[in-house]
């Protein structure tokens, strides 16, 4: 079981005097050629948007010094979770998917970087399908409000006033068509095994992932607790069947696909703060890395789902976040590097690492402010993965 100090080489591709980030570490910044990386750039680091905020996306291309070339702009998107900039899935590969506001209405714009041509979809995104045909979507106004850092500011919440409510919750969008519907809502989740900390307060779900076949969701159904929030972990067929309770400890934090039937989350199971693997359905579950990886992290499985890459909140001391990289067959721990956190830059305007992937699993990409500014790094792993 041992940890293994391995630096491995690190490249700033941003510069100022923008800031520059991703987002959530459970997507790929890259291409499917590996060539172009999307970003988005923002005039300042050291507070929460405001609703004239406008974020500029770019695309960098790493066949020439990571030049910087601008492709839109939108005034919907927050320090944690971006605006869900992403490649499409399917198609041709110049096409890009991101949410944007329209009037006082959130939306997902599609845009064709070859011919310029945009169409909007009617709901955000949050997850999108394997083979690009279907998204999951939430309402980012409501998440706003219930957990400031993750939603977009500025957009009216028409659940508001509702703890509960029946016409809100996961909802399911034809990418073709447009056509939406509610799959599961708050008040289902609300009355499924409920507790009594679940009575008189406000409901919400985030943290929406399809499994690599596109045949099951999974997402969190969150509530206050005192200090706060209380979470549970579900996964759904995508039009709504088969809803199913994996962890209802209240203590559930990052988690990521491992294949189709199996999910890693760090959660509280049995009492205990692990990373644990969860069978879907059943909800059965099996300790990970029990003395290697010892603190939640933003976790996500290589493309050959032999490595797990993850990184940690500052330690208390020196104020530093850790890189990892555990190999799940030898259950040991590679330490990539550690990047300093300035500690005023905490709370919802932190700068999390969000580790993510290079599709071919050779490089990954993280945002950080240990020199200053906010900014976008990648790192060589090839040396471990291969």
């Amino acid at each position: 079981m041992p940890i293994v100090d391995h630096p491995c080489p690190v490249t700033r591709i941003t510069d100022g005097p923008g800031h520059h980030f991703f987002g959530y570490y459970d997507k790929t910044p890259w291409d499917a050629g590996g060539r172009h990386i999307l970003a988005l750039q923002v005039p300042f680091m050291d507070r929460p948007p405001t609703p004239g905020d406008v974020a500029t996306i770019g695309m960098l291309d790493s066949r020439d010094d990571y030049r910087w070339q601008t492709l839109a702009e939108s005034r919907v998107w927050c320090w944690q979770q971006g605006n869900m900039l992403q490649w499409f899935p399917c198609g041709p590969q110049r096409r890009i998917l991101f949410n944007s506001r329209t009037g006082d209405s959130c939306v997902t714009c599609v845009l064709d970087l070859e011919t310029g041509k945009s169409d909007l979809l009617p709901r955000p995104v949050c997850a999108l399908a394997p083979d690009g045909a279907v998204a999951m979507s939430l309402n980012f106004a409501r998440l706003a409000r219930t957990r400031p850092g993750y939603g977009y500011v500025g957009l009216p919440d028409r659940s508001a006033g509702k703890r509960a409510p029946e016409d809100d919750g996961v909802w399911h969008m034809d990418l073709d068509t447009g056509d939406c519907r509610l799959i599961v809502s708050l008040a289902q989740l609300a009355d499924l095994e409920a507790v009594d900390s679940m009575q008189g307060v406000d409901h919400w779900v985030n943290h929406l992932e399809w499994n690599p076949a596109g045949s099951r969701v999974s997402f969190l159904h969150r509530w206050p607790s005192p200090k706060g929030f209380h979470t549970r972990l579900f996964t759904v067929d995508p039009h709504g069947g088969n809803l199913s309770l994996l962890e209802g400890c209240g203590v559930v934090s990052h988690y990521d696909w491992r294949d189709d039937e199996h999910l890693l989350a760090w959660t509280r199971h049995n009492g205990a703060d692990h990373f644990h693997l969860y069978s879907d359905p059943s909800g059965e579950a099996a300790v990970v890395g029990a003395d290697t990886l010892t603190r939640d992290g933003h976790n996500s499985f290589s493309p050959d789902r032999q490595w797990l890459l993850s990184d940690s909140y500052p330690d208390p001391s020196r104020h530093e976040r850790l890189l990892m990289l555990y190999h799940l067959a030898s259950d040991t721990r590679f330490d990539l590097g550690r990047f300093h956190s300035d500690p005023k830059i905490s709370g919802e305007i932190r700068c999390d690492l969000h580790p993510r992937w290079k599709r071919d699993g050779r490089m990954v990409c993280i945002d950080s402010i240990h020199e200053g500014t906010r900014q976008m790094y990648v790192l060589d792993v090839s040396s471990l993965t291969g």
